[in-house]
């Protein structure tokens, strides 16, 4: 989609007489899913993404059933192309601002502003890696956080488990599941107790004590991990990365939120519901644990819900008229 099509996108539902039903910010897993079934529901539907998916870096998802193996973007083009058919337009951009203007929200692009009866927010999360060099040039191939969405492919392999704190001994213990060549690196954040120590080595893991300090990488792969100017064969590296909800759109709008072990996420009810009327979430931006196969099932779920919301204020439209 070029700009100019973009921008005509924009100016058809710019004018007071085609109010959009929901705008979509985000078009990751969750947002596509949620626009098909709207799209489907014969509603009027804006997707505005800025096409950077939290899983853009990883050449193939595993574990999505029907697409195992499939690459992220595929799916998400295939999605495009399948909400595009049900009349649902889309906007390349970040939105700039949004407000609630009574029964209405403003949506502010580079393109123009939108009027939407609903918006609906999934723009996912920002994966906050170590400060560790080689980390986020491998990040999604030979740097990888998801045993069920990599453990298999590295079944075979030396796993090593980079700790960023002190709960990295539980994704220590997991990945034992899969390889019985598993190593535990403390560095300088992820000390295990005796105890832990104990049931580590119990179950064949090793430990390696020191702060790591970078990755050996031969070609395009991680060899090895740097710790206190050794070297350790690996064959791949799980961590842990600081979740970061993109979630700034939101507490603009005053969604509320709560302080959890994780940090501050905004609150939603079952169905997707903020605090604030007409303002929705989905995904990642919302719930750390929804991978694509979660996302794309809450994502249909939230328009559903979505949906009824709709139909029950025209009701009461109706009514009050």
């Amino acid at each position: 989609m070029n700009s100019a099509q973009e921008r005509t996108d924009v100016a058809a539902y710019t004018d007071d007489a085609a109010l959009t039903d929901v705008v979509i910010v985000g078009g990751g897993p969750a947002g596509l899913s949620a626009a098909l079934s709207l799209g489907r529901a014969r509603r009027r539907v804006t997707v505005i993404d800025s096409g950077a998916p939290r899983n853009r870096t990883a050449a193939h998802m595993h574990g999505v059933l029907g697409h195992d193996g499939l690459s992220p973007l595929v799916l998400l083009e295939r999605g495009r192309a399948e909400a595009a058919g049900y009349g649902v337009r889309f906007v390349q951009g970040e939105v700039d601002a949004a407000r609630v203007d009574g029964s209405v929200i403003e949506v502010d692009t580079a393109h123009g502003t939108l009027r939407t009866r609903r918006i609906l927010v999934a723009t996912g999360l920002e994966d906050v890696l170590p400060d560790i060099p080689g980390f986020r040039e491998q990040w999604g191939r030979g740097v990888v956080v998801c045993p069920y969405c990599d453990g298999w492919e590295h079944r075979n392999d030396v796993i090593g488990v980079v700790a960023t704190s002190p709960r990295s001994v539980e994704q220590a213990q997991l990945l034992r599941q899969w390889s019985d060549r598993v190593v535990y690196f403390e560095s300088a954040v992820g000390e295990a107790s005796a105890i832990e120590l104990d049931r580590l080595a119990r179950r064949g893991i090793r430990v390696e004590s020191g702060a790591v300090t970078g990755l050996r990488i031969e070609g395009e792969r991680v060899t090895g991990v740097e710790v206190d100017g050794r070297s350790v064969d690996v064959g791949v590296v799980f961590t842990g990365p600081t979740l970061r909800p993109r979630d700034a759109l939101l507490r603009s709008l005053g969604a509320s939120t709560s302080e959890g072990e994780l940090g501050s996420w905004v609150d939603i009810d079952d169905d997707g519901r903020t605090s604030v009327p007409g303002v929705w979430a989905v995904g990642n931006v919302v719930n750390m644990r929804a991978n694509v196969s979660v996302s794309l099932g809450l994502g249909s779920l939230v328009a559903g819900a979505l949906n009824a919301d709709l139909v029950a204020a025209d009701i009461a439209a109706l009514v009050d008229a």
